[in-house]
């Protein structure tokens, strides 16, 4: 007969009615057992574990601690730990934790906690609100360490999970500030990052999506704080990016967008909230790139190719038409009050002055190719991104990005052996493209969905139909608020 069912015939014999004193009902089943315990070596032996002093301890600690009331602090953890763990049963709500580490005297060990009321102790020694203390204690002890830490506050729901675009490279060895180098993860401009937790001021607690270890990286105050004061070499004027209409003459640029350029330069790219969504289909293509760099050419080659597609727009004009210009053809025609009126009420894009007259892109014109089942493709200054980027638009922003000097001029010469244009380059102009280039890419390059490298037109043309393929069956990266 087995321990277990012994000691359920022993409660079947009390008659299920069960003394409120755990050591009375061990003093009864003892009495049951005693007329077999001669009789069987299993009753001996489950007699002797009921006798055993650590056992009945056991049951007394268990029940004194099952009948105290405690209150739950209103706060998070107390305390974090980043360790390699293995899958244990779940831990109530309320039960003291100890967390058991070994470590070597001297050794950096990253620990992230918050203290409350000093519900914290080391290796049997209480720790103040100072988490310096910690930190000493931590620093000192080797061989084997234990931290206790007392149950607290936990949600009901976990918490949203938050992704965040990285718009800068970060390595911790490099990093003066962080508490433990070998704590932080390092991360490259452009990776996604799913933050694990805010709560610390300055250090947030992240890895990345595809999975590994969590890291310490700078949070976002931190970050722009130490920006801040750093100068940036980026320091664009609104002229050094808006483009001109047309050719040398004198002109007035009024772009709408570029009142942004000001704060452009000033705005501190850390991190932006991300979601990742099924394929979509987008509804706009934004081309950007250096003038000179061929992207207009890549744009009608696109608009050629596949004209069910994808559309473009009108411009829009206050200038009289010339002769055997046809209306909507290459500009729609308006008169200047008009326009102006337009502009007031935000419906241009951008606009610009040029020889006294005004020339714009209307929003309305973006909407009618949408309309039309087709994305609508823009060939816009960088400045107009920061509209663009939003649900309404859906963009998906390619940058054209020039090549070296030497390959520049190679490619102007064969455009114009092949009659694709009519006018050679000087290299002044050539240095101008590559310069302008590397400038867009350092000021708007977070806001870039891909970038080409344009060293062959053919082949830029290749690799752009490939990326706008792959939009149809791949899980794309967007800012969060285009979802929620």
């Amino acid at each position: 007969m087995s321990v277990n069912r012994m000691l359920g015939l022993c409660l079947e014999r009390l008659g299920h009615t069960l003394p409120e004193n755990p050591m009375e009902l061990v003093q009864d089943i003892l009495r049951d057992l005693s007329p077999f315990t001669h009789r069987s070596n299993t009753v001996a032996e489950l007699a002797s574990i009921l006798n055993e002093p650590h056992f009945q301890s056991l049951l007394e600690t268990h029940d004194s601690v099952a009948a105290q009331t405690c209150e739950t602090p209103p706060s998070s953890p107390c305390a974090f730990i980043e360790a390699p763990v293995t899958t244990l049963p779940p831990v109530p709500a309320d039960a003291i934790r100890m967390v058991g580490i070994r470590k070597v005297a001297g050794e950096h060990l990253g620990v992230t906690f918050r203290v409350e009321k000093g519900e914290l102790e080391v290796n049997g020694r209480e720790v103040d609100n100072d988490p310096r203390v910690l930190q000493e204690m931590l620093q000192e002890a080797s061989g084997s360490v234990v931290l206790k830490i007392l149950p607290s506050y936990q949600e009901a729901h976990p918490p949203r999970q938050v992704f965040v675009k990285c718009h800068y490279d970060y390595d911790p060895a490099n990093d003066n500030l962080i508490p433990c180098k070998e704590a932080g993860l390092k991360f490259d401009c452009g990776e996604i990052l799913l933050i694990v937790n805010q709560e610390d001021v300055n250090w947030w607690q992240a890895r990345r999506v595809e999975g590994g270890c969590t890291g310490l990286i700078p949070s976002q105050l931190l970050e722009e704080k130490r920006k801040a004061f750093v100068k940036t070499d980026v320091a664009l004027s609104a002229g050094a990016l808006c483009h001109g209409i047309g050719g040398r003459k004198k002109k007035k640029m009024m772009y709408v967008t570029t009142r942004n350029a000001e704060f452009d330069r000033h705005e501190l790219l850390i991190y932006e909230e991300v979601a990742k969504v099924p394929p979509f289909r987008r509804k706009t293509l934004v081309l950007i790139g250096a003038q000179g760099v061929g992207r207009r050419s890549l744009k009608n080659k696109l608009l050629v190719s596949d004209p069910q597609h994808y559309g473009t727009t009108i411009p829009h004009t206050s200038r009289k038409p010339k002769a055997g210009e046809k209306e909507s053809l290459m500009y729609a025609f308006t008169t200047r009050s008009k326009m102006e009126a337009d502009i007031k009420n935000g419906r241009y894009l951008e606009y610009g002055e040029y020889d006294g007259n005004l020339y714009g892109t209307k929003i309305d014109s973006i909407h009618e190719v949408v309309e039309a089942g087709r994305i609508c493709i823009l060939d816009v200054n960088p400045q107009a991104l920061k509209a663009l980027r939003t649900s309404e638009f859906l963009p998906y922003v390619v940058f054209f990005e020039a090549p070296d000097f030497e390959v520049l001029k190679a490619m102007n010469k064969s455009a114009l052996e092949a009659g694709v244009v009519t006018k050679q380059l000087t290299d002044l102009e050539l240095k101008r493209t590559v310069e302008e280039s590397a400038r867009l890419k350092q000021a708007y390059g977070h806001l870039f969905d891909v970038t080409i490298v344009n060293e062959n037109l053919d082949e830029t043309y290749r690799t752009l139909k490939s990326s706008l393929q792959k939009l149809n069956g791949t899980q794309q990266w967007v800012p969060v608020g285009w979802v929620f």
